[in-house]
């Protein structure tokens, strides 16, 4: 039976749980906890891969992507559905940096 959790460590390489993401995030985001991350996955503004047992695991880039959502909620106050919109937008044309929040 040991072979199942080496099989997701392995597999899970480079991703970090959702923990890690908060102690990555919390300094610029004091306000994060754990049920937001879930509520962003649900919004769509994040999409973390998943263990075979369903544990989140989060990419480089689902953290950047977390982090310009979060900064454009926070100093923009920006709907979810704006941004979401704004991140598939960049996602899809490669520049994410092009992101510009509204006047």
């Amino acid at each position: 039976m040991a072979a199942a959790p080496a099989r997701e460590r392995s597999a899970s390489a480079g991703l970090l749980s959702i923990g890690q993401v908060l102690a990555r995030l919390t300094p610029e985001f004091p306000d994060l906890t754990s049920s937001k991350l879930r509520f962003l996955e649900v919004q769509g503004i994040v999409t973390p891969s998943r263990t075979e047992s369903g544990y989140r695991k989060f990419s480089t880039a689902d953290i950047e992507r977390l982090r310009l959502g979060l900064t454009l909620q926070r100093d923009h106050y920006l709907p979810l559905s704006v941004i979401r919109e704004q991140l598939d937008d960049a996602d899809a044309s490669g520049e994410a940096a092009g992101i510009v929040p509204p006047p």
